[in-house]
């Protein structure tokens, strides 16, 4: 059964809390002393149903404001799939916590109140999504009990965030399109109070010919887009063994971040540029023919190579950049800002090499719909108008900038918007060793 990684986003009171315990509801991820627990704090709210919503605002803050602040992991699982959904905030103070939160899903759920329709916060949610390259987006227009179950108000709302999507993608700070094509965009009308298309599709709107969003949930298919990438394996450690049953033994242990290696494979070892061929996959005691993305393997090569943790092994005809000049855009998630000259540990795959920023292209104004902001006063509607640096030289918490870094050696890596896998990084203060900014390669 595999595994689903999936990010929630919403607005104040577009319900995403009651939709997330619907979920768990309907899946029966719940125990029964939980589910009497909320029964019971239902009632002393003064509710007449069951207040799902409770199930997921952990934090007194939360439940006081009704808002989400902290990023909450949940697990629940149907007889078809497991699934790891990533509770994420929204509001523009929280962007660190929506994207780390939603840097490693699959699949992003934005929510949408169906009274209100497109607003400020969507822009901002489909933006850093777009940003992360999620490829697969549903956009849930929640609270359709309260519209009537209009046809005419989803199919409203549908059409005004697909020319946001749109206008995203023809120009706009953020492009929707990359090596794999435009994200994938669908689009559900829920009522997540009644669950209404959530488990099962509703009676109350038949004009809806979708498929409710569980099923859809169950059925989106992740592993070819991981798969069909260029295959790379970044080495964390070099197993040795010289007994009767393995004299001379030596293999390479990791995870398969993307692509497919197969017994036979031509490879190159980087950074070294050797070539060899795999003569055997290892899965504990098992041996396999070959090895898919996410699989933990180790791998075993026919001539003797130099490598160690850092190193990355890759096919010989797809063959990744090799830089130690980077432009990159950067999230600061450190409540210290950026201070001048300071060295970083930049942490890519299995490699840590120090690093320094160089240059401060431009700073995205979300809350002007990611218009690029060149100095005080000055935006630009396209971040593709220019390519002069110019002097920004703070960077402050939730800020995203496009920089340029210098790394005192080469790493190998993909363009993000090419191969998320191996096309992101972190930068840790090399003084605190505490993690200040996530970066997506470009």
């Amino acid at each position: 059964m595999n595994v689903l990684k999936l990010a929630t986003a919403g607005s104040v009171d577009d319900g995403k809390s009651t939709l997330i315990g619907r979920l768990l509801y309907d899946t029966e991820s719940l125990t029964k002393d939980r589910l009497e627990a909320v029964e019971r704090a239902s009632r002393r709210k003064g509710l007449d149903f069951t207040d799902l919503s409770l199930l997921t605002d952990g934090l007194v803050a939360e439940r006081e404001q009704g808002i989400t602040i902290d990023v909450a992991h949940i697990y629940f699982h149907t007889n078809k799939r497991k699934f790891i959904l990533a509770d994420t905030p929204g509001h523009i103070e929280y962007t660190r916590n929506m994207i780390t939160g939603a840097s490693n899903s699959e699949l992003s759920i934005i929510l949408i109140d169906a009274r209100k329709g497109v607003v400020e916060q969507t822009y901002r949610h489909f933006f850093i999504n777009t940003l992360l390259r999620v490829p697969h987006i549903i956009v849930c227009v929640n609270k359709m009990d309260l519209v009537d179950y209009s046809e005419e108000v989803f199919y409203k709302i549908a059409s005004d965030f697909q020319k946001l999507a749109n206008s995203l993608s023809s120009g706009g700070a953020v492009h929707t399109e990359g090596k794999g094509g435009a994200a994938n965009i669908t689009f559900i009308p829920v009522s997540a109070l009644h669950g209404d298309n959530i488990a099962n599709l509703s009676e109350k709107m038949p004009w809806y010919i979708g498929k409710p969003l569980l099923e859809i949930l169950e059925e989106v298919d992740t592993d070819k887009d991981w798969n069909s990438l260029p295959a790379r394996f970044p080495v964390q450690y070099v197993i040795r063994r010289d007994d009767k049953e393995f004299p001379d033994y030596r293999s390479y242990a990791g995870k398969v971040i993307s692509g497919t290696f197969q017994v036979g494979d031509r490879v190159m070892v980087l950074p070294n540029q050797l070539e060899s061929t795999i003569t055997e996959i290892r899965l504990f005691e098992d041996t396999l023919n070959q090895a898919f993305a996410h699989d933990s393997i180790a791998i075993s090569l026919a001539d003797e190579i130099d490598i160690s943790r850092g190193s990355m092994i890759v096919k010989s005809n797809a063959i990744p950049l090799i830089n130690k000049d980077l432009r990159a855009k950067v999230c600061w998630l450190s409540e210290n800002p950026y201070r001048l000259g300071t060295t970083f540990i930049l942490k890519h795959a299995s490699s840590e090499v120090k690093a320094k920023i160089q240059e401060i292209s431009y700073k995205v104004d979300i809350e002007n719909f990611g218009q690029a902001v060149l100095s005080v006063g000055t935006r630009l509607t396209s971040i593709n108008e220019f390519d002069e640096p110019v002097k920004i030289n703070e960077i402050k918490l939730n800020d995203i900038v496009k920089v340029h870094i210098r790394t005192a050696q080469p790493i190998f890596y993909d363009l993000y918007a090419e191969n998320k896998a191996n096309g992101a990084f972190i930068l840790i203060d090399s003084q605190t060793n505490a993690t200040v900014a996530v970066g997506f390669l470009e």
